[in-house]
């Protein structure tokens, strides 16, 4: 069984990694319409036009996720063109580099309006739709870095664990309604992220030089495996298994995932 075929998503960060990879697999897998939006446009333009070409149906939107009424206006447009909304990927997300006392509040505000606020705008545009359809599934980004700690990535960590407490919070509340949520947390996944990431006094190339020497997951292979999981209705879905198991050893032992990130730091 197809469990995406003749369904309706929408994908924010459509344009690249993970959110690129998820809008052309729903393609393959014969949704009714995926709607890729991101805020590079043309971006997103490309993606629609390649899944096209291969035979899906699929639109590209420009879309700032921090506007809350921009996305509710998408959802609404989604909606009145294809009368329904079955999946919503709030996948867009950005990130700062630096140790907290040389980052400014506008890092943080950056951060926060796109990692969360986005997640929640996005979430709350398609829920409405969703309690009134009696059907729907939410699938909120976060990262591993919502379940571990992340120095030097204090605001992309704060973020990603608001995430997390928002979707598994949402998703109790909205069973009774009919509506699912999810939430996924990937890591080790060549996305392209650290490229657009600004640095606040650390070096690029150490950063980049340390996420090459990982044995690492294409954004594809993690979009193959989201969509599993998404059909299972998992509440958590982690990617791929060595962060599972990073997950239950902080789980089981706080102390060992502190003192091995000091020791990367030199702080141990």
């Amino acid at each position: 069984m197809n469990h995406f075929r003749d369904k309706v998503a929408i994908v924010t960060g459509g344009a690249t990694g993970i959110g690129r990879a998820l809008c052309e697999e729903l393609g393959r897998r014969q949704a009714k319409m995926v709607i890729a939006v991101d805020i590079n446009g043309e971006g997103a333009q490309e993606v629609a036009s390649g899944i096209t070409t291969a035979g899906g149906k699929a639109r590209g939107v420009y879309l700032d996720v921090t506007q809350a009424v921009k996305v509710q206006e998408l959802v609404n447009d989604t909606v009145t063109q294809h009368g329904q909304l079955d999946y919503m990927f709030n996948n867009a997300g950005v990130g700062v580099g630096g140790e907290f006392r040389h980052l400014n509040p506008e890092h943080w505000q950056h951060v926060m309006d796109v990692n969360l606020r986005g997640v929640i705008y996005g979430t709350e545009a398609a829920y409405r739709v969703m309690v009134s359809q009696h059907s729907g599934h939410i699938i909120n980004i976060s990262s591993l870095a919502g379940l571990l700690p992340l120095p030097l990535g204090t605001p992309y960590a704060t973020s990603k664990h608001a995430v997390m407490g928002f979707s598994t919070s949402l998703r109790i509340e909205a069973a009774k309604l009919g509506v699912k949520v999810s939430v996924v947390c990937p890591a080790f996944i060549k996305t392209g992220i650290y490229d657009r990431t600004p640095f606040i006094g650390l070096q690029r190339e150490g950063a980049v030089s340390q996420l090459a020497s990982m044995r690492i997951m294409s954004p594809e292979r993690c979009a193959r495996i989201i969509l599993r999981d998404v059909e299972r209705n998992l509440a958590i879905i982690i990617v791929p298994k060595r962060a599972r198991l990073l997950w239950w050893l902080h789980r089981a032992n706080p102390a060992i995932i502190s003192y091995f990130l000091g020791r990367r730091l030199g702080t141990k």
